[in-house]
This record gives C-alpha cells, structure tokens and sequence, in this order.
C-alpha cells in the first residue's frame, strides 16, 4: 500500500487515536497537524486562538497542511476545521487517501465535553456549537472522503480493522496515489 493516508472529522471523532495505529500497522509516519502546529510556534492552539483568534490559527493550519501533504507515506491527522480552506481541501484530496471518521454528535460531546484544549467548544452552549460544526463540516468532509467509516460503538481495533480492509480494496481497484 502506498501513498499518504489523511484522517479528517470533527473533534474528538478518534483521528489521532486511530491514525497512529494505522502508522503502527504499516509502519509509517504519524502526524497530527495540531500537535506539528503547537511544535512549530512553541505554543498551545487556545493560546494560538487567544492571541491570533481563528482566523491566525487558520493561517498557520494552512501552512503545515501544505507542507505536510507534500510529504510520502505518512498517516496524517488533521484538525477538525481543516476543510473549511479550499486550499486544504485541494491538498488533501490531491496527495493522498482522505478517510473521515464520523461520528455522532452526542458521541463527541461524550468525548470533547471535559477538554479545555477544544477553544471552539469554550461557549455557554458547547453541545449546541458540535452540532452547529457537524452541520457546517459534515458535507465537506464527504466532499474529500475516499472513505467514509462510522466511528461509533465498535473499538479502536475494530476502527482500525475496517480501514485497513477498505485502504486494500481502493489500492486492488482505481485508487489514487502518490
């Protein structure tokens, strides 16, 4: 199997968590651009929203997307908002396998509901906003995604399982890569 696989979804859908079993799996690279924008600026994404607000943040997101979709054979992760940039979106779907793991907006609140690293859910009604992010990226997402996996009940392993078997199917058929 060859090409970069890119992970997308909405906050706390499981990108990180199952992009570095997939990395482990196939003994690649994992990159989580969140945590490879923290490493760049020396700084925590809310402080990067606190002082640069979401627009700054979006910037930099760009940058490392960019440059990091310009790489071989990773397993990526990207943050939940990435695909609001055109640019992004083109990136993405151009240089690698897009997966989007969704998930069930009362299943990211279970997740995200306690992490105060989640800038946009620091609002009065943040259950309110995951639904208003799911609306808004849902179809995005779907724009990208060579592979759509529900990542609700099942385990991590079983996640992982079931990308892999449909990664194998796109590589014997049509897929895109490098």
């Amino acid at each position: 199997m060859t090409g970069n696989i890119f992970l997308v979804g909405l906050m706390g859908a499981g990108k990180t968590t199952v992009g570095k079993l997939i990395a482990r799996h196939l003994n690649r690279p994992f990159i989580d651009s969140d945590h490879e924008i923290e490493r760049r600026t020396g700084v925590n994404i809310p402080l990067i929203f606190e002082l640069e607000g979401e627009a700054g943040f979006r910037t930099r997101e760009a940058t490392v997307i960019e440059d990091l979709t310009g790489h071989s054979n990773i397993v990526l992760a990207t943050g939940g908002g990435a695909v609001l940039s055109q640019q992004n979106r083109d990136n993405l779907r151009r240089n690698g396998t897009v997966i989007y793991l969704r998930a069930k907006v009362e299943d990211l609140w279970q997740r995200t509901r306690h992490d105060k690293n989640r800038p946009l859910l620091q609002t009065a009604e943040p259950q309110a906003k995951l639904k208003e992010l799911f609306a808004q990226r849902d179809p995005l997402y779907c724009e990208i995604a060579d592979i759509i996996v529900d990542s609700g009940a099942q385990s991590v392993h079983a996640l992982v399982h079931q990308i892999e078997e449909q990664l194998k199917q796109l590589n014997t058929g049509a897929s895109k890569t490098d």
